[in-house]
Formats: structure tokens, C-alpha cells, sequence
């Protein structure tokens, strides 16, 4: 029996840099699974949508979705899910890839890419936010881990929903007294969300973790966990 596909589904965005980063990801996926038949949607703002997605795949052929979110939120937890259940009722949703320490390590090899010669004296986590607590919780334990990845204090900052804000954050290490403050991404691409981490007053901001090998095994990571779950039915409308 055929492996299930992998469908794939980015947040989206209008910055067109946004969607090639994600087919620069899901290309590292199929290198490290060849085989695997895997496709690229997106929630919104960006084509294909999960919907043109799901109508172009085989009936008859299992699937595993795949939010590529970083945290929980409505999109993780409700949108992606919902709508792929009404589309593929025999479908399957992974969790968001993170938290995780696959997650750490593309934070850390992305700022250091950003770092000048001499250690920063901070390091901030910078991420979208959400109004969901489930989400802000999911980023401060993305933060828990890039601290023991770098063994140094890492505290978060957000630029949608949530406080600290980034700014706030930023501004909070320079008082403390660092001089040199760097701003790990917790985005999987870029984005406005990015142009507003560019802005928050930090010394260096690094890049959205996007195509990165440690992202697409944590891909393939989800997408194991979620193959051997049973697919949940869709509400009756």
C-alpha cells in the first residue's frame, strides 16, 4: 500500500518570498523521503488554497495534512483542521511543528547566519503571537528550548497578538543592560510579520527558518506521528 500524502499547508501571504520558501521546504522534504508524493496549499492569501489543493488529489488515496505552523492557534487547531475534514473526510492533521528541538536547531543555525564576530548580549525569540493562550504557551517553550540550545536566556517578544510585544522585549534586555541585542524568528517565511521584527530596534534579526533540513525532518516528523492516528469524522452539517 501506497504511502498517505503528505499535504502541506502554509499560513500564506501576499510577499510572493513567502510561498517560494515553502517550496524550497517541501522540495527538502521529497529529497528526504523520495517517493513521497507531496503537496504544497495554503490557508490563505496564496495559491494553491487547501481547497484547490485537496480537489486535485485521487479520492481514493489516504492523506496526511500537515500544518506548517510553528505554534498552536486557530489555524492549527481549528481552521486547517475543519476545512480538511469537510474536503478529505478520511484525512488525517498533524499537529504544528512546534515546539521542538528539531524547531531549536533551525532558530539557532538562522541566527547565527545573522550574528556579527562578537556574542550579542541578548537574544530575543520573535514570533507572530495569537489570541489563543494555547499558542503564546507554544512559543515560550520554543523559547525554553532555543535558551538550552544556546545556553543563555532567551525571553519572547511578539509582533501580532501577545505581550511582550517585541519592541517591549527588545527595549526590556536594553535595560537590563545589554548593549547588543539579536532576534531569533520563530516564522516559518517572510512576510509582513517579518518586515515588523525587522523594525523592533534589535541590533540583528534573523531570517524566518523556512528551508531549512531541520524544518523538513520535523515535517516528516509530523507527518509519522499523525500516519498512524485514525482520521477523526467531520461534524454532520
Amino acid at each position: 500500500m501506497a504511502d498517505p500524502v503528505l499535504l502541506a499547508v502554509a499560513h500564506g501571504t501576499r510577499d510572493p518570498a513567502g510561498p517560494a520558501v515553502v517550496r524550497d521546504l517541501l522540495a527538502l522534504v521529497r529529497a528526504m523521503r523520495p517517493g513521497l508524493q507531496v503537496i504544497e496549499a495554503y490557508g490563505e492569501l496564496s495559491s494553491p488554497s487547501l481547497e484547490q489543493a485537496a480537489g486535485g488529489l485521487d479520492g481514493d488515496a489516504p492523506v496526511v495534512v500537515v500544518p506548517l505552523m510553528l505554534a498552536r492557534g486557530h489555524h492549527a487547531l481549528a481552521d486547517v483542521p475543519d476545512r480538511a475534514a469537510r474536503l478529505l473526510p478520511d484525512a488525517v492533521t498533524a499537529r504544528p511543528l512546534g515546539p521542538d528541538a528539531l524547531l531549536a536547531d533551525a532558530l539557532a543555525a538562522r541566527l547565527a547566519a545573522v550574528l556579527p564576530p562578537r556574542r550579542p548580549d541578548a537574544v530575543v525569540l520573535g514570533a507572530a503571537g495569537s489570541a489563543d493562550p494555547a499558542g503564546a504557551a507554544d512559543v515560550r517553550a520554543a523559547a525554553r528550548l532555543l535558551a538550552r540550545r544556546l545556553r543563555r536566556p532567551v525571553p519572547a517578544g511578539f509582533v501580532a497578538a501577545g505581550a511582550p510585544s517585541l519592541d517591549e522585549a527588545v527595549a526590556a534586555a536594553r535595560r537590563d543592560g545589554a548593549r547588543r541585542v539579536a532576534v531569533a524568528c520563530c516564522l516559518l517565511a517572510p512576510g509582513r510579520f517579518h518586515d515588523r521584527m525587522a523594525a523592533c530596534g534589535a541590533d540583528a534579526v534573523a531570517a524566518p527558518v523556512g528551508a531549512h533540513a531541520a524544518v523538513a525532518r520535523l515535517v516528516l516528523r509530523r507527518y509519522d506521528e499523525a500516519r498512524s492516528r485514525p482520521a477523526v469524522p467531520a461534524a454532520a452539517s
